[in-house]
């Protein structure tokens, strides 16, 4: 979660503008946390607390209303009765990787990314980004490639 969260913010201002070098600073005053910070806490919260991940990520993210959420992600997050919107962004993928760290069985690691995916990106390509995220963590952590 720390590489996560550092990447998050070492790249928050660079998330619009590409850059292509890798000399850069990792830090600077203008870095923040976002919503992929955000709701990797909210991913982590729900494996520790036994909480739902809908529940962990609603609770967690409307506690940061101007974290850089996108459109459709906003919706969902105060909707009144949530569903999935059928996405197939990377958001998934940005949160799970708490999933990979809590989890020792791939088939378990695969099933729970699923459904930390599954309540918003629906897209069989979203899932399919998070399962691969929270598998890559799973397998590095055991010193696998």
């Amino acid at each position: 979660m720390l590489g996560a969260i550092a990447g998050d913010i070492i790249g928050s201002i660079y998330e619009h503008r590409r850059i292509k070098t890798k000399e850069f600073p990792l830090f600077s005053d203008r870095c923040r946390f976002t919503d992929d910070t955000v709701l990797t806490v909210a991913v982590a919260d729900a494996i520790l607390s036994e909480r739902s991940y809908l529940q962990s990520l609603r609770d967690i993210g409307r506690r940061y209303p101007y974290a850089g959420y996108g459109k459709a992600f906003k919706g969902w997050l105060h909707a009144e009765s949530p569903e999935p919107y059928n996405s197939w962004g990377n958001g998934s993928a940005m949160r799970v990787s708490p999933v990979g760290f809590a989890f020792e069985a791939e088939d378990a690691v695969l099933r729970q990314a699923r459904m930390a995916a599954e309540v918003s990106h629906n897209h069989p390509e979203g899932i399919k980004g998070a399962q691969a995220t929270a598998l890559a963590v799973l397998l590095a952590r055991k010193g696998l490639s």
